[in-house]
């Protein structure tokens, strides 16, 4: 049994899929699965089969050097206006997605009313190889693969995600302005 980085809060609600060693560039997988964090499970899959068709991009915030900008970008969220359309990548997740979503069938969930609540991307051991240069000379040629792993899960019956469905946690400026604003509105009340 491998083990995964993060265990789902509700065990019989969820599904789980992951890639080892899988052959794609780490820096583009991981953008792309950030912006597919949080989505429902129907409209990640046709986000990523929109990137393919190049309709729609993926915004890079992290590994963004030397990453051209574009204008689809803006409609991403992306304040710098950098994105690319990593094909190899978008076709891994997919293939995960789908994997995942044969997962929840088999576990008899209901795959219409899923969205991911957990996706990570991880460095995987580097593959060597060698190029030649000038004058005799030869440089490492390396390849940059990665682990992915995803959880599915369920939304509850209000329509939002199970886990989000508790209370947030406040911090105290936070719950002084809850306190401030409470007792205003007490005191025009009265």
């Amino acid at each position: 049994m491998v083990k995964y980085a993060r265990e789902p809060p509700n065990g019989p609600k969820s599904c789980k899929a992951r890639g080892s060693d899988l052959r794609v560039h780490f820096k583009n997988s991981r953008e792309a699965a950030m912006a597919l964090r949080g989505k429902d499970l129907s409209k990640a899959k046709r986000f990523l089969e929109d990137v393919l068709a190049h309709k729609r991009v993926i915004p890079f915030h992290r590994f963004c050097g030397g990453v051209g900008r574009t204008a689809q970008a803006k409609n991403e969220g992306s304040t710098t206006g950098q994105g690319r359309w990593p094909t190899k990548s978008c076709e891994f997740l997919l293939g995960l997605l789908k994997n995942a979503e044969s997962n929840a069938e088999v576990k008899g969930l209901d795959t219409d009313n899923m969205f991911i609540q957990h996706i990570q991307v991880n460095q995987a051991q580097k593959q060597r190889r060698r190029t030649y240069r000038a004058h005799g000379r030869i440089n490492p040629y390396m390849s940059s693969p990665c682990h992915i792993e995803l959880t599915l899960a369920e939304k509850d019956a209000g329509g939002i995600p199970a886990a989000e469905a508790k209370e947030r946690k406040q911090s105290k400026a936070q719950r002084a302005r809850a306190l401030r604003s409470g007792a205003k509105s007490g005191a025009i009340a009265d």
